[in-house]
């Protein structure tokens, strides 16, 4: 009986042992492999092997159905990784060329680092059989992966007769890491997505369901005792050349082009300080974002819409700034002459800062039922900082503050978080957030359009903000999360009071105090099943403004079920008592003149991916509707097709499509159909030609508007984009837009804007 216990015993302790990550050993090799993705330098024979044999998700740990080895090691200078992906049919290899960032549906190899081991942040590097590149940064406070982050790294990808290899060397320098001497402690996972009809996510480690904390559980590794951070100097220097055509509609006359031509040299620098401090300097850089924005439909909707930010300067380690709430937004900088910006990670401590001025101030106002936008032609100064100590996995305590001012305007904004997990399967966040902001005359003209205040569709709260008393404002965001493997339960609250401003940050509602729980139950499906994922949501949510009316209460619930052919199927409805607004009142706010209405709706769903290169997605949405033009009660349809496919390696489509119509009493309302298609052709990982088309057409039936409306408006807006990237700094676009529409007063869509434009940057590397 000893005997069989004692067995027993060592039996579950080898298991345990077995089960736990373990730690791994980076070997030191001077030697430099060859990136070609042959792998057949002796180099490799001397690296750490590592194999990638289980399947997190979205199955719970089972054994892979392909075979997957990676071998490292490093050289000091850089981390020298190699893949071997083998395949039973390689025919069913999912590879395609892509511009960098977008093939997150092919095959992909790649690991995971978290270099500074606080289990807060991991760097991602993800590679297709062709080689082309994916990175990311995956913020554990956020819950987010910050996908426009960009390093300078190398990669060869091939395809073989039994699958597929790839080679990758990741200088040290791209990575934020603690060089003090001797050996060097960071947590790294290694993994392989096989997508076919289930797309597998294959690890080298186990991945415990019941903790939400992904980056906590990565195997710990060692080495990189001779590694040191260089100066680590980028210098890119660019150039812009752009030739608009500009012309001013204004009803039926139509005048003629008026031409400019602008040269605009830009700067931008990076220097590693010290090996944990990184300043970054720009000079210019409003030229950065030449590539089109996805067309966005704005109809029926009184808050303001966001778009992300794609300037390098502001990518560069933006997730430093992030805390729970969107607090710093780079994109109300529009264009900026100069930014400077400097972080730091050390020990737990991080810290970041940036200053940066801007040509114009474009300010959003917001309200407790809408927002709206003020711009000032005049220059404005913009500053972030952020600090945040993490104490291991389990508790982080950050201080965010922003100014923006003005001549006539100023912003302030200091704010204190925390996040504590007390347990791994408990998380509680809590932020509290205090401002101050003064307007003067101008500034409330400009939001008026010089009309009389008196007259003036504001809200109330931006007057009030004059007087000295109302000019400050607080804000207050607390949530816990109970999060098991098959279940999670949460519960969150919100209040900001109506002079609160969070003018650097993309806040666009105030006034209000909002309370949310809910629940969620998942079932894990076996090889029984038809189906691998499902689960069931629903939450309820109050809303009340700061004298205590009801503005919203709303209980939603969904069910969602993932199966064959990267299938997804999803449906639910929501239920939501809310206010509206009498048309002779500001949409901003609510002040007692107000109507209650009953929204229930229901929509659904639905995408696959068949096959290699194929995207298919279909939302469907109907139901009760306020109107808020006209603040009653409408019948709201809403269907959105999307379809992606391929032609070949080289050649993609990417169809958009939203179809959104309101009827009152069986009477059209208004129809809106919003079109964005573009048409891709990648020469090779390095370059590519693009033509984007958006046109929006909204369609009004006047007799049902209350105000007068336009019956019709089209806008079509075009471009076509060459572009060569050697790294994400070294680039090179040379393209043409234009846009143009059609409103009551022109027969015709005229065009009021072209622009020919050119951009060159080289990144030098020291």
């Amino acid at each position: 009986m000893f005997r069989s216990t004692t067995l027993t015993c060592a039996l579950l302790l080898s298991f345990n042992i077995a089960a736990a990550p373990q730690a791994i050993e980076i070997p030191f090799i001077a030697q430099a492999a060859s990136i070609d993705g042959k792998i057949d330098e002796s180099v490799w024979q001397s690296a750490k092997e590592i194999t990638i044999n289980n399947v997190t998700w979205p199955h719970d740990n089972i054994p892979s159905p392909v075979s997957t080895t990676a071998y490292i090691y490093e050289n000091g200078e850089a981390l020298y990784i190699a893949f071997i992906a083998k395949d039973a049919k390689p025919a069913e290899i999912r590879a395609h060329y892509r511009d960098r960032d977008k093939i997150w549906n092919d095959d992909l190899v790649g690991i995971k680092i978290d270099s500074l081991n606080t289990s807060q942040n991991a760097y991602q590097f993800f590679i297709n059989p062709l080689g082309v590149q994916m990175d990311s940064i995956e913020n554990e406070l956020t819950k987010n992966d910050n996908a426009s982050w960009h390093g300078i790294w190398s990669s060869k990808g091939e395809i073989t007769e039994d699958g597929y290899r790839v080679e990758v060397k990741i200088p040290l320098r791209v990575l934020n890491f603690n060089d003090s001497p001797g050996s060097k402690k960071m947590a790294m996972e290694f993994l392989r997505f096989l997508p076919r009809s289930e797309r597998l996510r294959i690890s080298n480690m186990q991945l415990d369901h019941n903790n939400s904390c992904w980056i906590c559980q990565m195997p710990t590794v060692s080495g990189f005792a001779s590694a040191k951070q260089s100066s680590n100097l980028t210098i890119t220097p660019a150039l812009a050349v752009t030739h608009a055509q500009t012309r001013d509609i204004d009803g039926a006359s139509v005048p003629d082009f008026e031409s400019e031509t602008s040269y605009d040299p830009g700067l931008d620098v990076k220097w590693a300080v010290t090996p944990d401090t990184t300043l970054n300097l720009t000079l210019n850089p409003d030229f950065s974002q030449v590539e089109a924005d996805t067309g966005q439909l704005s109809v029926n909707n009184s808050f303001s819409l966001f778009f992300p930010e794609k300037r390098a300067f502001f990518l560069e380690n933006s997730d430093y700034f992030s805390s729970h709430l969107n607090l710093v937004h780079t994109r109300n900088v529009s264009a900026p002459d100069y930014g400077v910006k400097a972080t730091s990670s050390q020990s737990g401590h991080t810290f970041a800062g940036f200053i940066a001025n801007d040509d114009a101030t474009h300010v959003l106002i917001p309200g407790n039922l809408g927002s709206s936008i003020v711009s000032l032609e005049q220059k404005s100064e913009n500053a972030a900082f952020r600090y945040r100590y993490d104490k291991g996995d389990g508790l982080s305590v950050g201080a965010t503050s922003t100014l923006r001012q003005s001549e006539d305007y100023q912003n302030h904004l200091v704010s204190i978080d925390a996040k504590y997990r007390p347990t791994k399967h408990d998380t509680i966040k809590l932020q509290a957030i205090g401002t101050d902001t003064q307007y003067d005359q101008h500034f409330i003209n400009e939001l008026c359009d010089d009309d009389p205040i008196e007259s003036c569709d504001i809200d109330e709260s931006v007057l009030r903000v004059q007087n000295q008393d109302e000019q400050r404002g607080t804000g207050y965001y607390a949530s816990y999360e109970h999060n098991r493997k098959y279940w999670r339960a949460f519960g969150s609250y919100r209040n900001y009071d109506s002079a609160m401003r969070a003018d650097l940050g993309f806040v666009s509602q105030v006034d209000f105090n909002k309370f949310v729980t809910g629940f969620e139950y998942r079932w894990y499906g076996d090889e029984s099943n038809w189906w691998n994922r499902a689960n069931w949501y629903s939450d309820w949510d109050i809303t009340h403004n700061e004298d205590g009316e009801l503005l919203e209460k709303e209980v939603q619930s969904n069910f969602k079920v993932q199966g064959p052919l990267q299938s997804t199927i999803q449906f639910g409805f929501d239920h939501r008592k809310r206010t509206g607004q009498r048309h002779d009142e500001s949409l901003l706010n609510i002040d007692g003149n107000t109507d209650m209405f009953t929204e229930n709706f229901q929509w659904m769903y639905l995408e696959m991916k068949p096959k290699a290169g194929v995207f298919a997605g279909l939302t469907l949405n109907t139901g009760n509707k306020l109107d808020i033009a006209n603040n009653r009660l409408g019948q709201r349809y809403i269907v959105k097709p999307t379809l992606d496919f391929n032609l070949g390696r080289h050649f993609e489509v990417k169809l958009r499509h939203t179809y959104e119509r309101l009827e009152h009493e069986s009477d059209n309302v208004y129809t809106a159909n919003l079109s964005d298609a573009r048409f891709t052709y990648q020469f090779g990982i390095n370059s590519y030609v693009r033509l984007a088309l958006i046109n929006l057409d909204i369609e009004r039936n006047q007799q049902k508007y209350i105000d007068d409306v336009d019956s019709q408006y089209k806008k079509l807006s075009t471009q076509l984009l060459y572009a060569y990237k050697l790294n994400p700094e070294t680039v090179l676009f040379v393209g043409y837009s234009d846009s143009g529409y059609k409103d009551d007063d022109l027969s015709n869509i005229t065009k009021d804007s072209k622009t020919f434009f050119a951009k060159f940057s080289y990144a030098w590397l020291r």
